[in-house]
């Protein structure tokens, strides 16, 4: 998974609020009693493939050095009816990222790569174009922490059909742009373990996928799982279906960070293996010094990443429905490619973990869930340890004055996208993503957040409903948070207009991509609008209902604009130029040809 965004929660929660009711979860859980644990998430896994539109799905729960249970529902090929298994092989993302930090970390362990050495020491002929003075140099480390920096995706040629080598895109990057400086903030990134994956390559003197398989998979006896640009040729590998339908995976460029087949079965010897302080068998796959390391936050002296912790490729923190509160460290990470969705959570000092993976693009909130309630229970059962109660914060009584309420108002750049916070008579509101959502103050002194349907019914937003906002000052910038109990994550910082954006006015209205060649249609259209000075770009995208994506662009010039995540000062640049005078725009390979509004 990557971090948990609001944007992912939001819509999750609008989406499904209405839906069918799940079975009853256990009061309580006998020690030991996995057969339990089987009976009622067999019944919830069941429960969400009817409710999400899944095809085929795998489940797997490991303790320790061994796997309790394993099991496939629905269909791995539904034309052929051939059911899904323990051994069912899935597209499973961006959990690849662990497997190459893995390897990454082997080398390391040889003296064969310094993780805190710059890249260009194992990746020669690696730079980017940075706007941030002074900057250190990118590491290894900072890769595999996503710290580097680096655009989140080169996305030209990303996903299509025959796609080059993933050693290319070391050669695209040197025409990009940064989009922070190192060390600056916690910026998820698939062009930093693709190019980590071609340093492995360099380093160990061997093709990547061949390494992986020679040194990392087979000795964790995955035998069926390999690294590769398209679906596994074999029978054991499942179809992709969208909204139940059978469709075609396209093959993905970023083999290091997204290309694993594997099956669930495959996945828990990787588990067990860290459970072992990295041994496998016989074979001592990593050093214990190097599991501990995977594991250990990276960025606690990263002030705007607050306590959203990271390791070398695992996530270690967690906000909302994932929360597993008494439990140490949840190291975790998801994964998605076009169709299919994939989740595994640890808690490492249990020696406890699960995977979930499914072969449908709908399956991502439903896996997750599954997962996280697949995890506490086992919890409870191997330890006695239950997850408490958590009760929702009672609103403020009485509620704030006007004046409390006014700091707040004015404009964000966010993880979502643009946010409009202000002033209704003597309420809140936050509109984001096509949608109005009420702040209202609560008794913690954090603002909760409401939705009503068509203004007027109430919505549960289920981990939304746990999530409090404030603003607050960190490292010389306005931000919001957003907390759930002690846990904490910078969801966007609050910013002003341009002081003249009269250059690009010119540039107003819609586009498409000129040059998408054979990738994958992920954008139907772009608009670029100006509205109270801000110019924003909407992004509707092919593969998702709703409103636009709504982007802050901020002008660095006449001819380049950051297109704005979380900050007001980071983003990758949109970049135009004239030739034979004509105007082309580009951004992250793309160029951008003007249409008809």
């Amino acid at each position: 998974m990557k971090s948990r965004s609001l944007f992912t929660t939001v819509c999750a929660a609008l989406l499904f609020a209405a839906c069918s009711v799940a079975p009853q979860r256990p009061e309580s859980v006998a020690r030991n009693d996995y057969d339990g644990i089987k009976t009622y998430v067999t019944q919830l896994i069941r429960h969400e493939m009817d409710k999400s539109d899944i095809t085929g799905m795998s489940v797997a729960l490991v303790d320790d050095q061994r796997v309790v249970w394993a099991e496939g529902f629905g269909y791995a090929d539904k034309e052929n009816n051939k059911p899904a298994s323990a051994q069912t092989l899935y597209r499973v993302g961006s959990i690849s990222k662990l497997f190459t930090a893995t390897a990454a970390m082997q080398l390391a362990e040889q003296g064969k790569l310094d993780i805190d050495r710059p890249l260009e020491d194992a990746l020669p002929g690696f730079s980017i174009r940075s706007r941030f003075a002074d900057s250190a140099p990118i590491t290894p480390r900072n890769l595999m922490t996503h710290h580097s920096g680096l655009p989140r995706d080169f996305s030209q040629g990303m996903f299509m059909k025959n796609p080059e080598s993933f050693t290319k895109l070391v050669d695209h990057v040197r025409a990009n742009d940064a989009a922070y400086p190192p060390n600056h903030i916690f910026s998820y990134s698939n062009v930093g373990i693709t190019l980590l994956g071609h340093a492995i390559q360099n380093t160990s003197g061997m093709p990547f996928a061949e390494y992986m398989r020679q040194y990392v998979l087979s000795p964790l006896a995955m035998d069926t799982a390999t690294f590769e640009p398209g679906v596994a040729k074999s029978d054991l590998m499942a179809k992709a279906y969208r909204k139940g339908a059978l469709v075609v995976e396209p093959h993905l460029r970023d083999v290091p960070a997204g290309g694993l087949n594997a099956s669930v079965v495959d996945l828990s010897h990787f588990l067990s293996m860290v459970f072992a302080d990295g041994r496998a068998g016989t074979l001592q796959v990593l050093k214990p010094e190097s599991v501990h390391e995977m594991l250990r936050p990276q960025n606690t002296d990263v002030p705007l990443d607050l306590n959203f912790h990271n390791g070398l490729g695992w996530m270690l923190s967690t906000l909302g429905a994932s929360t597993i509160e008494n439990a140490g460290p949840v190291a975790h990470h998801s994964g998605a490619t076009i169709n299919f969705r994939a989740q595994m959570y640890v808690l490492p000092d249990h020696k406890l973990g699960v995977i979930v993976l499914a072969n449908s693009s709908s399956a991502g909130r439903s896996i997750d869930r599954i997962a996280t309630e697949t995890l506490t229970l086992a919890l409870e059962a191997k330890t006695g340890i239950k997850q408490p109660k958590r009760e929702k914060v009672p609103a403020a009584d009485p509620t704030w004055p006007v004046d409390k309420l006014q700091p707040y108002v004015g404009d964000y750049t966010s993880q979502i996208g643009h946010i409009r916070i202000r002033l209704d008579g003597a309420s809140l509101r936050a509109d984001a993503f096509g949608r109005t959502f009420n702040l209202v103050p609560r008794s913690d002194g954090l603002l909760g957040v409401q939705y009503k349907l068509l203004g007027l019914l109430p919505i549960d937003l289920g981990a939304l409903d746990a999530i409090g906002i404030t603003r607050r000052n960190v490292a010389g910038h306005d931000v919001l948070v957003a907390s759930v109990g002690a846990q904490e994550m910078l969801v966007g910082e609050r910013i002003e207009p341009p002081k003249d954006v009269t250059p690009w006015l010119k540039r107003v209205g819609a586009y498409a991509i000129a040059n998408a060649g054979d990738d994958h249609d992920f954008i139907d259209r772009i608009m670029l609008t100006e509205e109270r000075g801000f110019l924003i770009a909407e992004l509707t995208m092919t593969d998702h209902a709703g409103p636009p994506q709504r982007l802050v662009l901020q002008p660095l010039s006449e001819h380049a604009a950051v297109l704005l995540g979380p900050l007001a000062d980071g983003g990758g640049v949109l970049r135009c130029a004239t030739d034979h005078d004509v105007e082309q725009c580009s951004f992250s390979g793309y160029a951008l040809k003007r249409i008809a509004d």
